[in-house]
């Protein structure tokens, strides 16, 4: 038997401790930087949502409006030990790369700084980069002093002071380098130029002969056509409906990063309805990139955008000095910083319905034959302003509700309207974008997107507009859109053959109907119609001289 001394000892002898497994990391330490400066019910909420949508909690927490993007960075900078770039005074030479290439560097969010320590990477975080750098330089996999964090606000300033003369130049004239035979732009060889007046003056010559030689000729070639054009567009109505399809389901973890660009000038009274129409979209802030491309010297426009304190993720694009100032060429440069998937036109007034995004992803996902574009129903809301107002209105719904929908159904090429585009970017860029020198650059980029072989579908989402009430707006506008038609058949024309290989018979003739046609109807029905009216007149007159002819004593007396 043991004494008491050894069970005493025994009794108090001590257990080893059973180890504990290692600690799990904390899911979302990119909220460690700011636990003392956001809520605790603020930090579980971007939780949560970063959780239910693959993101970064970094990302919702900017979204929800507890924090700023710079007052996070700077946190996360503090945090992690690294410097943080202002950028403001940092010469343009700082950055080995140029042009494109720095435009391109800031789209992604990361761009080499040179400095007397070496080279330096500028982060930007976005998505789940914040918790990756935790990640990589706790484990000392990076170094922090081959690091500055910043904002992507302060990266897209020093992008555009750094390329801004690239950036303008491509906007106006990418087009025109890559295939230059798709381009408005004027001419630049003096040889082409002589060509190409040669060839209008050839054209009206030849037209005018015809017309003194075989005028009732000409007269039926020109009715033939007009008939022609009215024919596509009873055909189109003929067309059966789309149905209605039920609101799109897809989970917001499945939902792609969707740009959202607006080319404003002196909009500045329109600005926050078209931003709270952005608020009201059925789509995560955290995946829209809303870019606002606005002129250099409208300083005005600029002031509201920086006033606006709303949760959008707004950036903005100063579009650099350069001719021409159009509307495709303030969206080429906006484009060159878009980071989503798909990307969305919409003007100062627009009113998109908030599932319009949903349905274009929904439209995108579900079909792969080539769907590379999908157009928005267009309807105008002042349809009470007035007589033009109203007949806007019914124009309106003609073409988008009725004639566009018969030309996809009837697989013709589809004009785009002038906003409510929605595109896959990388197709975008791929097919040259805008052209900067036309203005109906939307019915243009249509017609390229189907010689490239692209599909373009309707979306049964509407966007609203207001029309022009008065007379001279709406005559600018008429009057633009007719030399754009014009500018666009003419482009597209200098190659028919090519136009036919690349479009099909079938589509060849409906670019003749849609595009030349829009043009040709307005020129010659006013043709028709004096036609008429000489005609009616003469009849008149002649019926009047057999009347008077009829009742003369001489006539009476020839037929006593």
């Amino acid at each position: 038997m043991g004494t008491a001394g050894d069970v005493r000892a025994a009794t108090t002898r001590r257990v080893a401790p059973v180890p504990r497994p290692p600690a799990a990391p904390a899911p979302f330490p990119e909220l460690d930087c700011v636990r003392g400066r956001a809520t605790r019910t603020d930090l579980a909420a971007a939780a949560l949502r970063a959780e239910r949508l693959g993101t970064g909690a970094d990302r919702a927490l900017i979204a929800m409006g507890a924090l700023d993007e710079e007052s996070y960075v700077r946190a996360l900078a503090t945090q992690l030990g690294v410097g943080f770039a202002e950028l403001d005074d940092t010469p343009d030479d700082a950055c080995p790369l140029s042009g494109a290439r720095l435009i391109e560097a800031a789209r992604i969010g990361l761009a080499p700084l040179t400095a007397d320590v070496g080279t330096a990477w500028v982060i930007a975080p976005r998505h789940l980069a914040a918790r990756g750098l935790i990640e990589l330089i706790g484990s000392g996999r990076l170094r922090a002093g081959s690091v500055r964090l910043t904002t992507s606000d302060r990266l897209d300033r020093f992008a555009l002071r750094g390329a801004h003369l690239s950036l303008g130049d491509d906007a106006a004239n990418g087009l025109r380098r890559r295939w230059p035979g798709m381009s408005a732009a004027p001419l630049r060889r003096r040889r082409r130029r002589i060509r190409a007046r040669a060839a209008i003056a050839t054209s009206l010559a030849v037209l005018g002969l015809a017309v003194a030689v075989a005028p009732l000729a000409v007269e039926s070639s020109l009715a033939l056509f007009f008939l022609a054009w009215l024919g596509l567009r009873f055909a189109t109505a003929l067309m059966p409906q789309p149905r209605a399809l039920p609101p799109p389901v897809q989970s917001d973890g499945a939902l792609p990063v969707y740009t959202v660009i607006a080319a404003l000038y002196r909009e500045a009274r329109s600005l926050r309805a078209l931003l709270r129409a952005i608020e009201q979209f059925d789509y995560p802030r955290e995946k829209l990139d809303v870019l606002l491309a606005v002129e250099a010297d409208d300083g005005e426009t600029r002031a509201a955008i920086h006033a606006y304190a709303g949760p959008l993720p707004v950036r903005v694009i100063v579009v650099p000095d350069g001719a021409p100032r159009t509307k495709p060429r303030a969206l080429n440069a906006a484009l060159a910083f878009a980071r989503g998937h798909y990307t969305v036109i919409y003007d100062a007034e627009d009113r998109p319905e908030p599932d319009q995004l949903r349905r274009a992803v929904e439209a995108f996902a579900a079909d792969d034959d080539g769907l590379t574009c999908v157009q928005a129903r267009l309807s105008i809301d002042n349809t009470e302003d007035g007589f033009l107002a109203r007949m806007f209105t019914a124009e309106y719904a003609g073409q988008f509700d009725v004639f566009v929908d018969g030309l996809c159904a009837l697989g013709l090429p589809l004009p785009l309207g002038g906003s409510s585009n929605h595109f896959a970017t990388a197709v975008l860029r791929e097919v040259g974008a805008w052209d900067a020198w036309n203005v109906t650059e939307d019915a243009d980029l249509g017609m390229r997107l189907a010689r490239r072989g692209y599909r373009t579908a309707v979306i049964s989402s509407t966007t609203y507009e207001e029309a022009p009430a008065r007379l001279m707006p709406w005559l600018r506008q008429r009057t633009r859109w007719f030399k754009g038609w014009m500018q666009t058949w003419c482009v597209h024309m200098r190659s028919p053959l090519s136009l036919w290989r690349e479009l099909g018979p079938r589509g060849f003739v409906g670019f003749q109907l849609t595009v030349g046609g829009n043009v040709m109807a307005a020129l010659v029905h006013p043709v028709f119609v004096c036609t008429l009216i000489v005609a009616a007149v003469r009849a008149s007159r002649s019926g009047a001289r057999m009347t008077r002819r009829r009742c003369s004593p001489r006539f009476t007396a020839s037929i006593c």
